[in-house]
């Protein structure tokens, strides 16, 4: 039987590929788990009320967009966030924001690009949804290094124009996932211009635009707004996972041009699982509530403050301006985080498995991802661990 053939390079995915790597040696002390990035401060109070309201709309066929009710919690928070005025057709519920990640590029990439095979922009090392999508449409995924070099921001910039001829599609995230870089304005005033010298779209991943150390990050559609791009240019992805701490939810939202999402929508009406309704009134109440996510970003506070003391005598280390992981650098990550498990039980993720080998280098081989989600306890115990095992 044949089976497609787009997909068979696929790399092992990390986690399945971590357990490979950990779950035959004991662990050297109490696990601590610091792999995965899942939330476990406190939900919101509001949360289990609210369900509790709603739980009879169980019984009913959600709408496939967002109620309207939540779709206006939506526009209003993109407001008084960004200060971004869109009507409710340029914003989609999603059933999680990975889902929207990747059909939108179903949706949005063409066949062909200047009548050749479309390039879809994935900075290395990267949400692995991404690439996903691009071969799910037939482009050509072409990995951007970000690195210390550049910032950890990939550099668009620096491709052949042949390449940006052909690109379709560029995925950024901000704050980035692993390495808690934030994209300035300037930077993404650049993406922009590019995008509308060489005809593409930017799909911003903005997931962690909650979580912060200084300064609220800028959006991708902010920026558009502020140089008058045209509003096709940007679809951008948020949600209550990280910001709200409720990743089981599965909710969040795309946001973008009429056209775009009309696009986006009309895929989605086919092919989309609808936000259950007693799940769209829980959004709609977090959407409108700022509390707890200024709660929630004092707990990370904390956490980076608790991380900068840890490692103070560090010199390779650097806290992050965004997120809440931390990407340091060691001589090999499977062999680190091998070393820490087998020494001290806590549970890292190797950077190489966020990223691609590109010419013969994987830009996250010489990195972990350590994520700082669970108490703060656990969390200060696991830092010292890693301290003492890796960096003594």
């Amino acid at each position: 039987m044949a089976f497609p053939e787009r997909f068979s390079n696929l790399p092992e995915y990390a986690f399945p590929r971590l357990r490979k790597l950990l779950d035959h040696h004991a662990p050297g002390g109490d696990p601590i788990a610091m792999t995965i990035g899942e939330p476990r401060h406190p939900m919101p109070a509001f949360l289990a009320q609210v369900l509790a309201e709603n739980v009879h709309e169980f019984a009913l066929y959600p709408p496939n967009d967002g109620t309207p009710e939540l779709l206006t919690a939506i526009t209003g928070w993109l407001k008084r966030r960004y200060g971004v005025d869109l009507t409710p057709d340029r914003v989609m519920a999603l059933n999680g924001t990975r889902e929207g990640l990747f059909n939108a590029a179903i949706a949005l990439c063409p066949e062909l690009k200047n009548g050749q095979r479309p390039v879809v922009l994935i900075p290395n090392p990267f949400y692995q949804v991404y690439a996903v999508a691009a071969l799910a449409v037939g482009a050509e995924p072409v990995f951007v290094p970000a690195t210390e070099e550049t910032g950890f921001l990939p550099d668009f910039a620096s491709l052949p124009a042949a390449v940006l001829d052909r690109t379709a599609i560029a995925y950024l995230c901000s704050p980035a996932n692993p390495q808690g870089a934030v994209a300035p304005r300037g930077y993404l005033k650049t993406v922009l211009t590019l995008a509308e010298k060489h005809d593409f779209r930017l799909f911003s991943d903005e997931c962690y635009s909650e979580i912060w150390r200084n300064a609220p990050p800028p959006g991708a559609l902010e920026v558009a707004n502020e140089v008058g791009a045209d509003p096709e240019r940007v679809v951008v992805f948020h949600s209550l996972s990280k910001r709200s701490n409720m990743p089981g939810l599965r909710s969040g939202f795309c946001a973008g041009g009429a056209q775009s999402m009309m696009r986006i929508r009309q895929l989605r009406a086919f092919a989309g699982a609808p936000l259950p309704l007693p799940l769209q009134r829980v959004s709609e109440r977090a959407w409108n509530d700022e509390a707890h996510v200024t709660e929630n970003r004092a707990l990370y506070a904390e956490k980076y403050d608790m991380a900068e003391q840890v490692f103070a005598g560090v010199n390779s280390y650097h806290t992050p301006e965004g997120g809440f992981f931390l990407w340091l650098p060691v001589d090999d990550g499977e062999e680190a985080a091998l070393k820490l498990w087998r020494e001290t039980g806590v549970r890292v993720l190797p950077g190489a498995y966020l990223s691609r080998d590109v010419n013969g280098e994987n830009p996250g081989k010489g990195y972990i991802r350590v994520a700082l989600v669970a108490p703060k306890e656990e969390t200060q115990r696991g830092l010292i661990g890693l301290r003492d095992c890796l960096y003594a």
